[in-house]
């Protein structure tokens, strides 16, 4: 079982982020996936939260204790949940837009991605959730990529389905890029 925590601000796309990631898993991948979200009462620009459970086996209890995996894509989403992540997790986050600091999860694996800049060079920053969605296939094992990208082109609003293929490639590229330099030193 694996608990994960995306988080940033409305309009950032963190709930349909943690839906493809969920949908991927269960509907794909055939795993059981719980999802529930948080989210402040303003629109955009508040905090927001989506958790899931990813497990091989059926999910008895639906909210998260301690995420395995934490995404963020804001400096508020990372001081308010850095601290949560289990000892030997794995925290995603946007790295033009969060200054880690030396205490923040200091025993967790920590990979960066300019996820804004990356959806930029795509014509669209709305579209930095595919990119960290891309991101966070490449570095776990939640969900396959082949059943990553159906989801995508089954969650977005129609008409947008190349563009957020585009932008989870590039995220999935990143990730697999980094994983590899990494494996190489």
């Amino acid at each position: 079982m694996t608990e994960v925590r995306i988080a940033g601000f409305g309009g950032q796309g963190v709930i349909l982020a943690g839906m493809v990631i969920g949908r991927a898993a269960t509907i794909y991948d055939n795993k059981f996936v719980t999802l529930t979200q948080s989210f402040g009462p303003e629109a955009r620009g508040s905090a927001c939260s989506v958790q899931l459970i990813v497990s091989p086996e059926p999910v008895l209890y639906p909210y998260i204790t301690r995420p395995d995996i934490l995404v963020v894509m804001s400096q508020e989403a990372c001081t308010r949940f850095c601290a949560q992540i289990k000892p030997g997790g794995l925290l995603l986050y946007e790295q033009d837009l969060i200054q880690l600091s030396k205490k923040c999860a200091p025993d967790v694996k920590t990979f960066g991605i300019p996820a804004t800049r990356l959806a930029e060079e795509l014509g669209r920053k709305l579209v930095l959730n595919m990119v960290m969605v891309g991101f966070l296939t490449a570095v776990t094992d939640l969900a396959s990529a082949e059943a990553v990208r159906k989801s995508v082109a089954d969650s977005v609003p129609k008409g947008t389905e190349k563009l957020n293929l585009a932008a989870f490639e590039k995220g999935y590229e990143y990730g697999c890029g980094l994983l590899a330099a990494q494996t190489a030193a």
